[in-house]
């Protein structure tokens, strides 16, 4: 007999981070930022309400503490580009998002000369309207962000955009064939959907270090960022899973790992769990193999990695502050963690319909994770 699945349980990522969680004390300057994008987007009354309660400039907070406030209203400005970024890719076609794609590298390339009349451009491109002097300013957050921030990091901000937008085109050929990739496409292609590379990049603008090629390209480094990463995205597929079943899509790890194995939403669920917890795990482990370059360069390098560990406390607890996974519910589901699945289609229904059974024995990503049925 099949048991339908209404809810489910999400694992305790909370209590399972051990990291204490920072807050910006210039994250007024959110709201800055929020009536900047709000100025060029147009959006429609419903979207405008469900971008003001992503309260992105709280996740800036959180994942850039140390910022000063020049520094953490690009971020700010950034993120919530992001955000309305992902979310316009979201509903469009593989050729619709390579003109967004176009149009926003070209703006990031040249952020002074470039003319366009589209949101997103002029988005990549405006700065905030200075309400003293009715000017807008000519410098864009991209641009305030070249200011400061050193070549390296400059060039990795450009380069993981490129790969972001690549990665949403892919995604949008996917949607539209309807196809669902494997587990080990599925983690390639997220680990750029995330947009957590420019974001890594930030790092080391806000904290006003930029790292040489040697050490941004040492093993230890990129384990460090892919373990961040892997938490931030595998544990954003949890909590966006139930908006994104309602909307059938699939691109999501929990929705891939049911489809290709066969699992019910629970079992599923406490796999990407269990995989956030040893992201977590391996994080520690390559922290502590960290080498040395010297006491200046490892200074800087304590720092940027302090900063992938504030990425991985604030997202977490930014998920459940924001509206946009769980609604005026978060804080309630935070403390219970159930959460009932909203209304979708029926031809849908029988991925979590599926009765427990005994799961596989995976490799993800060098680690060997037992899936573990709920009891």
């Amino acid at each position: 007999m099949r048991r339908t699945s209404h809810r489910f349980l999400l694992p305790d990522l909370v209590s399972y981070c051990p990291y204490p969680l920072r807050s910006n004390p210039h994250g007024a300057i959110a709201r800055d930022s929020e009536q900047w994008l709000l100025a060029e987007a147009n959006f429609t009354p419903d979207r405008r309400a469900a971008f003001l309660g992503l309260r992105a400039g709280e996740l800036t907070a959180a994942c850039y503490p140390d910022a000063d406030a020049d520094h953490l209203k690009v971020g700010s400005d950034f993120m919530n580009f992001l955000f309305t970024l992902d979310d316009w890719s979201d509903e469009f076609n593989a050729k619709d998002t390579y003109g967004l794609a176009e149009c926003v590298m070209r703006a990031l390339e040249n952020p002074v000369g470039f003319r366009t009349k589209k949101a997103a451009g002029k988005l990549a491109k405006r700065h905030v309207l200075n309400i003293s002097t009715l000017e807008t300013a000519a410098l864009t957050f991209f641009a305030r962000y070249r200011r400061t921030a050193g070549p390296g990091c400059t060039r990795r901000f450009v380069e993981t955009m490129d790969l972001f937008f690549r990665a949403v085109a892919q995604q949008a050929r996917d949607r539209v064939h309807g196809d669902i990739p494997s587990l080990e496409e599925y983690i390639a292609l997220r680990s750029d959907t995330s947009g957590c590379k420019p974001c890594f990049a930030l790092i080391e603008y806000a904290a006003d270090i930029d790292l040489p090629d040697e050490v941004v390209s040492h093993p230890t480094i990129r384990a460090l960022e892919e373990a961040t990463n892997s938490f931030v995205t595998w544990s954003n597929d949890i909590f966006s899973y139930n908006v994104e079943q309602a909307r059938q899509d699939t691109h999501n790890m929990i929705a891939v790992i049911m489809h290709r194995y066969d699992l019910g939403l629970q079992e599923a669920v406490d796999c990407v769990g269990a995989l956030c917890k040893a992201s977590i795990d391996r994080f520690e482990h390559d922290r502590r193999q960290l080498p040395s370059w010297g006491p200046q360069l490892d200074a800087a390098v304590a720092v940027y990695v302090d900063g992938l560990q504030n990425w991985i406390v604030g997202s977490l607890h930014w998920s459940f502050d924001s509206t946009r996974y769980f609604g005026k519910d978060g804080a309630t589901i935070k403390k219970h963690r159930l959460v009932k699945l909203l209304p979708r289609s029926p031809s849908t229904s029988d991925e979590c319909d599926r009765p427990p059974r005994k799961p596989p024995s995976l490799p993800v990503v060098g680690v060997h994770v037992r899936f573990i049925t709920a009891t």
